[in-house]
Formats: structure tokens, C-alpha cells, sequence
């Protein structure tokens, strides 16, 4: 049986912790039906990493940016560096970029700044957005309802927002990704916003080796060499198995709207990174 096309969209694939599998995964992945993951650079010195997976690895999407975890580490020339990455690459994408005040030492300020330098950069290209947000759901707000959008909308990755924001998200155009991290039991309020959202809206997502899922629903358990947990990047099958039972559809169901979703948000003339069952 041919499986289903399954998208990841977002994840970490070039990350150093996941190289003792990296060539298993790579060849494991498309035999379990991955059509496209979207792979994320969060800051300088990762995103040649990045640019060498995707050009070995065809269902790769490229995506560049400064994480809010690295603003203090950017260079001078960051700003240069990021438009020569997606110069280079015109179907990638422009994240991972966010605001996060749960990190320890952060500066809102310089956040901000790198920010909204970033996503007005991708709105400017017509470029797709991936939004990391924690505990700074206020300040991101403001900053999407200056208008400071992608008229294709943005993806808010992992999403730990309130419901009671969903809303105004929505009428700025986001797209919502479930990780399997949501099946920890601590994360009933995420399970429940899943289950309302629209369908047209919904994507899925890893972000391995980040999010693992509670160890009793983790059949790929991995760890680095501190023995700390890893995502494995086929837990994409954990994610949309658990989003599909929320919300009541098969998988095969689920794999479709995702499918249409991840064509229309990650849309490129030059590049057609999630093509849907029509062809680009």
C-alpha cells in the first residue's frame, strides 16, 4: 500500500544532535510517506547547514532566520547574510524568527527589532513566515496588527497561545501547526484548540529533535549523549495519528487537508516544495 503524503512543517533535520541517524532517517523518511519537510536555520552559523541538506535532499525546504534565542550572537552583516541566503535559494522560506520571554537573560527590545526586520523582509518577498512565540503572545499581537504580515498569512509553530487569540490570528491569515509535544498531559489546552481550528488552517509538525512526545507515546525514543530526550523526525506519524483522532478524521482524511494547506502556505512560482495531488 502506497502510504499516505505526509509534511513536516517544521523541523531541524540538520541539527548536530540528530547526526548519528541523519543518513537512516533520510532514507527511512520518504518510504514512510514524507513528501516535504521544512527545515529551519535559527541563526548564522546553522544556515549553511541548512543550504547543504536541501541541496542533497530534494524534499527539503530551506528556511532562514534569526531565532529570538540568538539575537545577542548575530554578527553585524546578519541582515546581508539573510537576504544572500535567500537570494540563493528563491523557494525557501524566512524562519525560524519569533519573540521569547520564557528564555533566560532575554531582551525584548532587540527581539522586537530582529523581528519585525524579519517578517517585514518576508512580507516584502512574499516569502513564508515561521513564527516561534513563547510567553510573549501580547508583544507578537502588536506587532502582526501593525499590518506586519505576509499576505499569504504565517505559520505559528507549535502553537501555546490562548484560544481566546486564535481568532484574531486567523484574521491576519495563520497557519497552526501540532507537534506531538501536545500529548503530554500538561498540554490538554492545546489538544483542545486543535480540535476546534479551522481545517483550512491546520498544518503538522515535528520540530525534531526538539518536542519528543510523553515517552509511553514515543516509539522512536532517541537521546544525545547527555541522555537527554530527542525527537525522532518520524514521530510526524505520532502527530498526525493524535490530531486526527482529535479531531475525528483518518489519517488518509487529515493527510489531505494538510496536504492542500502546506501547497497554498508554502507556495513559491519558482519552487513547488508541497505539490498538491494537482500538480503545482
Amino acid at each position: 500500500m502506497t502510504p499516505v503524503p505526509l509534511f513536516d512543517a517544521h523541523n531541524h533535520l540538520h541539527d548536530a544532535r540528530l547526526l548519528p541517524w541523519r543518513a537512516e532517517i533520510l532514507a527511512e523518511l520518504p518510504a514512510l510517506g514524507v513528501r516535504g519537510a521544512v527545515v529551519n536555520g535559527t541563526r548564522e552559523d546553522d544556515w549553511a547547514g541548512v543550504t547543504a541538506l536541501a541541496a542533497t535532499t530534494p524534499w527539503v525546504i530551506p528556511s532562514f532566520g534569526l531565532h529570538p534565542w540568538y539575537v545577542n550572537e548575530r554578527t553585524p552583516a546578519w541582515r546581508e547574510n539573510l537576504h544572500r541566503f535567500l537570494d540563493a535559494h528563491p523557494g525557501a522560506g524566512v524562519g525560524e524568527i519569533g519573540l521569547d520571554r520564557w528564555i533566560k537573560g532575554h531582551d525584548p527590545l532587540v527581539q522586537a527589532e530582529c523581528f519585525r526586520w524579519q517578517i517585514t523582509l518576508a512580507t516584502e518577498r512574499d516569502l513564508p513566515v515561521t513564527i516561534h512565540c513563547i510567553r510573549a503572545w501580547g508583544a507578537l499581537w502588536d506587532i502582526i496588527r501593525e499590518g506586519v504580515a505576509p499576505a499569504r498569512g504565517f505559520l505559528l509553530h507549535a502553537y501555546g497561545g490562548p484560544r481566546e487569540m486564535v481568532a484574531g490570528f486567523l484574521a491576519y491569515g495563520a497557519y497552526f501547526s501540532f507537534s506531538p509535544f501536545f500529548l503530554h498531559e500538561r498540554k490538554s489546552a492545546q489538544r483542545e484548540i486543535f480540535k476546534h481550528l479551522p481545517a483550512d488552517h491546520l498544518l503538522v509538525e515535528t520540530d525534531a529533535p526538539d518536542l519528543a512526545p510523553p515517552p509511553d507515546r514515543n516509539p522512536r525514543p532517541l537521546t544525545d549523549a547527555n541522555g537527554k530526550p530527542l525527537n525522532h523526525p518520524a514521530n510526524l506519524l505520532v502527530a498526525y495519528d493524535a490530531l486526527g483522532k482529535i479531531r475525528g478524521v483518518t489519517r488518509e482524511e487529515l493527510a489531505a487537508v494538510v496536504a492542500e494547506n502546506s501547497a497554498r502556505f508554502f507556495r513559491n512560482e519558482k519552487k513547488c516544495p508541497f505539490p498538491p495531488a494537482g500538480g503545482c
